[in-house]
């Protein structure tokens, strides 16, 4: 989904937010008086409740879910929520400025399924356009992307990505983009993309008159790295985009963006991902490193989602790494640009070496380029230091993905670690069975 929102719901409460809880929740049961039932455990716990709003579930259209705002700085909120988790379906904090809700962990998905209960939780666009949104005014346009829309909002973990017929424009637009970029990769991106970009030509359909389909480009980035796309409608929370990096799971928009304009884009589209994005998810240090930035979110405090959002655009976005001694471009938001492209390697910019804590507090703007860019020397060094920086968020447990369930195992005690001690020392073996082999091979051969 190319570029992730701002990091959090609560930043809209400006100077409330220090009063305010914001939660969003689904109940087991459906009958009559369950929210009057649900709404007399704040009363109860005397807390008072600023607002409600009760609308479909976009995970099922057949629920309801509830929107509250609470203020915090009264009645027993943590005991409240404590009680209202027992008899919810699901509940999700959006801002927690009460210490105790603070301290406790915020909900993360645990099995790669689970993806399927926030990936429709878009915070803007999807069919809904800004005022100043170049298809805002066209009636055909909105029309189309709200098909795309419905695909992303209809769409099920580990179901085939629906197929899309892209109009004579819309593939104009595509080769016009694509015809302008393609001119500047070899010259200015990284190796690793342009080797995997003639890849993606001969087995995905990459071509100026060619849109590629997301589920042809899924199982080529599954047989390379494991990576996949999921569509989206529009721009996810932080906390929920990274969540899906922790699965290799790449939330991606089908849409294409108006075609008055094809060298911009206020938003992640089709061009964004599939010719910035999808290229590096098919090589394995990449593959990692974006995976690690999801697995450091999961569980991960409002502020330490920020920081991890902004190395996210400072890295996968808005990337430089060094390649015989030159700048190259890696950062998606870099290799979609045909003009920050150019930028970011002359000598307009200040350049930094790649460092975790220093890009997590580094402003940005989001409507020009950049004027900070971070240097990383290869996608392993950056890798081992965002694994160092992970190691400094405060949660009470660690984290591990497991591929062959495709789940997170959550690590805090001494059985689990036993059990990753077993794991790793069964990959010991193997390790040491291929060198004695190796060595073995090496006599015979000389």
């Amino acid at each position: 989904m190319g570029t992730i929102s701002e990091p959090e719901f609560d930043t809209r409460y400006g100077e409330e937010r220090s009063t305010k809880t914001s939660l969003i929740f689904a109940l087991n049961e459906e009958a009559v008086g369950s929210l009057s039932k649900a709404l007399q455990i704040f009363e109860e716990h005397g807390v008072n409740l600023l607002h409600i709003e009760s609308r479909l579930a976009r995970q099922n259209k057949t629920d309801h879910e509830f929107y509250v705002e609470c203020d915090n700085s009264r009645g027993g909120i943590v005991e409240a929520v404590k009680e209202l988790r027992q008899r919810s379906k699901y509940i999700h904090i959006l801002s927690r400025a009460h210490k105790a809700l603070q301290e406790s962990v915020p909900w993360f998905p645990r099995k790669i399924r689970e993806l399927d209960q926030f990936a429709n939780r878009i915070l803007s666009y999807g069919s809904e356009l800004e005022s100043d949104h170049p298809g805002f005014r066209d009636v055909l346009y909105r029309k189309r992307r709200k098909e795309f829309a419905d695909i992303a909002m209809n769409y099920r973990h580990n179901e085939p990505i629906p197929r899309v017929t892209y109009t004579e424009q819309e593939i104009q637009t595509w080769s016009t983009v694509f015809r302008e970029l393609t001119q500047l990769y070899p010259s200015h991106a990284c190796k690793e993309f342009n080797n995997i970009f003639a890849l993606l030509i001969d087995n995905c359909g990459y071509s100026e008159n060619n849109i590629p389909q997301l589920e042809d480009v899924s199982q080529f980035l599954r047989d390379c790295t494991g990576f996949r796309l999921r569509p989206v409608a529009g721009l996810l929370s932080s906390r929920d985009f990274l969540a899906g990096l922790a699965f290799r799971t790449f939330h991606s928009t089908q849409y294409i963006r108006h075609y008055s304009v094809p060298m911009y884009t206020p938003e992640p589209d089709v061009c964004h991902e599939l010719l910035g994005h999808v290229p590096l998810f098919a090589d394995p240090d990449f593959a990692e490193f974006s995976q690690e930035i999801g697995l450091a979110s999961l569980g991960a405090p409002d502020d330490y989602i920020t920081h991890l959002a902004t190395v996210y655009w400072f890295t996968v976005e808005f990337g430089l790494c060094v390649e015989n001694n030159e700048r190259r471009a890696y950062g998606a938001g870099l290799l979609s640009s045909f003009g920050e492209l150019q930028y970011c390697i002359s000598d307009k910019p200040a350049i930094m070496p790649f460092d975790p804590a220093r890009a997590a507090i580094q402003p940005y703007p989001i409507t020009s380029f950049q004027p900070v860019y971070f240097l990383a020397e290869s996608f392993k060094d950056a890798k081992e230091k965002l694994r160092q920086y992970a190691m400094t968020i405060p949660r009470p447990f660690a984290v591990h993905y497991n591929p062959y369930t495709q789940s997170i195992e959550v690590i805090n005690g001494k059985e689990q670690i036993v059990n990753m001690f077993r794991l790793l020392r069964g990959e010991m073996d193997v390790l040491h069975d291929a060198l004695k082999k190796l060595e073995l091979t090496n006599v015979l051969t000389n």
